[in-house]
């Protein structure tokens, strides 16, 4: 089962991504404030917030795009996003020479818009989710553009799997790896080669609490669609799970747990006061959930948090921070 996730197809896929993608460093977490909660805690961050595009998603749509064909190539690829991935995207589209109609809502946040049409993208802005996938549904049918999915699909996870490679050999023997969560891309390729070259480790997945698609999937036994979410982290706020990285999580990951908006908050204060990182409310999860002791006792151990994106402006993070 999931062979395609092997470690020795991961480290190919990133052999074949080459300097398409940086390889971003793992480095101590420390500082006054997190020292507090991390008492004799071996404590490490990942700091994919430094990838192009500003977050780890440029890794699975780098691996979807780069085995399209020349058809494909010629007849363009779609999206749709929030931000994030609506970037990658676009640069994707960008590296390899294609075009992207790429649907986003209308509340997308402005640095997002500007970064993704920076790259040449043709950005389409729509009122709802359900209109935003219909609407790259018929460019699929109509123009035989290729969807390229934020987050579901055998070609995305083993883009993200490459994170979990980068974290193995730069951190070797972590006993625990704690990874954010929304509709599981970037936790099921991680936890998937972690897991397989380290199977002592215990991964936990890291929701908002409004959002928690991936809980609500475990507890039902298969993918879900949420009809309300509600978070400040909405890089963690997909409207429903999907089979394939849903099936990959329940295989590799130990354990879920979700954290607040205002933890959330709290975690983006301390990775600035320590770390001096400026970062989104969803690259400051698994941060949260290390404050929150929700995680349990980890003294003596070695432990993996990541800050996987920093696509905010100054003025929304610091009214974040004022009025928490």
């Amino acid at each position: 089962m999931y062979e395609e996730l092997s470690p020795e197809t991961i480290e190919s896929v990133l052999r074949q991504l080459g300097d398409r993608v940086l390889t971003t460093p793992s480095v101590r977490f420390y500082g006054d404030r997190v020292n507090e909660f991390a008492r004799d805690v071996e404590l490490f961050i990942k700091l994919e917030l430094f990838q192009y595009t500003g977050t780890f998603k440029a890794r699975g749509a780098m691996n979807v795009v780069r085995n399209l064909d020349a058809g494909q190539l010629a007849r363009g690829i779609t999206a749709v996003s929030a931000g994030n991935h609506a970037i990658a995207a676009a640069y994707c589209a960008r590296i390899f020479g294609t075009s992207a109609r790429i649907f986003m809502p209308k509340t997308a946040k402005q640095i997002r818009v500007e970064r993704a049409r920076s790259y040449g993208a043709e950005l389409v802005f729509c009122e709802t989710q359900t209109e935003m996938f219909e609407r790259a549904e018929a460019a699929q049918r109509d123009e035989g553009r290729t969807f390229v999915h934020p987050f579901e699909g055998p070609f995305t996870v083993q883009g993200t799997a490459t994170v979990g490679l980068e974290i193995a050999s730069q951190i070797p023997q972590l006993d625990l790896m704690v990874l954010p969560i929304g509709g599981g891309g970037l936790c099921s390729g991680v936890a998937s080669y972690l897991k397989q070259v380290n199977p002592g480790i215990r991964i936990v997945g890291v929701e908002p609490e409004g959002a928690d698609i991936m809980a609500l999937s475990f507890d039902t036994g298969g993918p879900v669609v949420k009809e309300e979410v509600r978070t400040i982290a909405d890089s963690l706020a997909p409207p429903k799970s999907e089979p394939y990285t849903y099936g990959v999580c329940r295989k590799f990951v130990d354990q879920l747990v979700q954290v607040s908006d205002a933890e959330m908050i709290q975690g983006m204060r301390i990775l600035l006061d320590d770390m001096k990182l400026m970062v989104e409310p969803a690259a400051a999860a698994t941060t949260a959930a290390l404050l929150s002791g929700r995680l349990g006792d980890l003294a003596g151990q070695r432990v993996g948090v990541i800050a996987c994106g920093a696509n905010i402006d100054f003025e929304n993070f610091t009214d974040l921070l004022r009025n928490s």
